[in-house]
């Protein structure tokens, strides 16, 4: 009997994309199932079979274009003469196939054991400001687990071997069968190893790894900030059964400064300075991260006034621009006077009141703005 054209079988035009013969097949995959058709089961498994067969020739990209050529004759030609296709697979291997995709498994190409990435390390990297903003080279120590060194990472004594997993049969997964549905999972005996061991290394007493703390130098790039993370490829934990190894991300933690606060590239600072120099001017020093700088006061200068030195801040990782630094003003009152002292400035209090407004325009604008207050609620 001749079999049926390919395309008709699963019902998709010759123009039909990857994903459509797929979802063409996955529906009638589930129609024909022998498990949904228990009362005409030969029937139903003629149909998924060679909807399956279909499948098989119409993912692969080689075989459709010979097919789509030669047709059947083809295929049975470039099979060697094995008589045409042949359909090894039981029906949970095929919805392991198919739909794998959905239970997050899927047989792993070659079938070996499964490998396990290293897990990730982070660590905490505590900077001072100065070396946050100038970047600098520092040594670091991570406790990880590495490969251990008696076994090669096998686990198995020295002049011994893991032996096959007598469950997976090497394979790490199993799979099992739930209804017309095939889930894969860990196979529960070697963890997803493939291999068991009969006699484990004394030294990792069969895990394959070793804890040990090792010393690693971190660049930390000029300008980075608290809470940037830098990012070392393969420094994390040794990977098992082959795996890569996890990364280490180095998190930077800036501490606080006794001077200045920053906010992203510009500093900021308070700048103390006496009665006499806010009143009468002159020049003040100012420290900066290059250096001290002279600040120069003019006379009558408040508490609170802002003065912005460009190109004084910082530049980041992230902007190749030099933020500035903003000092703020904060006029010291004297304290522990002597009594000649509190005699001066008692004399001295007296002429700036006789001056009014002159000596103390805010005070003076303040009290009447009080005044006006008081007067329109009564």
């Amino acid at each position: 009997m001749a079999k049926r054209d390919y395309y008709e079988v699963l019902g998709v035009s010759k123009s039909a994309s990857t994903d459509e013969i797929k979802k063409s097949y996955r529906r009638l995959a589930m129609k024909f199932h022998p498990d949904r058709n228990k009362d005409d089961s030969a029937a139903s498994e003629k149909k998924f079979k060679e909807a399956k067969e279909a499948y098989e020739v119409l993912k692969d990209s080689e075989k459709k274009a010979t097919y789509d050529q030669f047709g059947h004759d083809g295929l049975r030609a470039g099979q060697g003469g094995r008589g045409g296709f042949q359909s090894a697979e039981g029906f949970g291997d095929i919805f392991g196939d198919v739909f794998g995709d959905i239970f997050g498994g899927g047989r792993r190409a070659g079938g070996g054991p499964q490998a396990f990435r290293g897990a990730d390390l982070g660590y905490e990297l505590k900077l001072d400001l100065e070396k946050a903003v100038t970047g600098d080279t520092i040594e670091i120590d991570i406790p990880t687990q590495v490969s251990c060194g008696s076994c090669d990472g096998s686990g198995a004594r020295k002049g011994t071997s893991p032996e096959t997993c007598s469950t997976c049969g090497g394979a790490g997964q199993v799979r099992m069968q739930q209804g017309f549905f095939s889930v894969q999972q860990t196979c529960p005996a070697c963890k997803g190893a493939g291999t068991t061991i009969s006699d484990p290394c004394g030294e990792c007493h069969g895990r394959g790894r070793t804890r040990k703390t090792r010393t690693l130098s971190v660049k930390v790039p000029a300008g980075v900030d608290d809470g940037d993370r830098i990012r070392l490829s393969g420094e994390g934990e040794a990977g098992r059964n082959g795996g890569p190894s996890g990364d280490l991300y180095v998190e930077i933690r800036v501490s606080k400064h006794k001077i200045f606060e920053r906010d992203g590239v510009n500093l900021a600072c308070e700048i103390p300075i006496s009665f006499a120099t806010a009143t009468l001017g002159g020049d003040v020093e100012l420290p900066t991260l290059d250096g001290n700088v002279s600040l120069k006061v003019p006379a009558g200068t408040q508490s609170g006034k802002v003065f912005r030195l460009r190109g004084k801040g910082v530049i980041t990782v992230r902007d190749s621009r030099q933020g500035d630094l903003f000092a703020q003003v904060a006029v010291e009152t004297p304290v522990n006077l002597t009594t000649a002292q509190q005699e001066l400035l008692e004399k001295f209090n007296s002429s700036i009141k006789k001056g009014g407004d002159k000596h103390s325009p805010r005070a003076d604008g303040w009290l009447d703005t009080v005044k006006r207050f008081f007067d329109r609620i009564n």
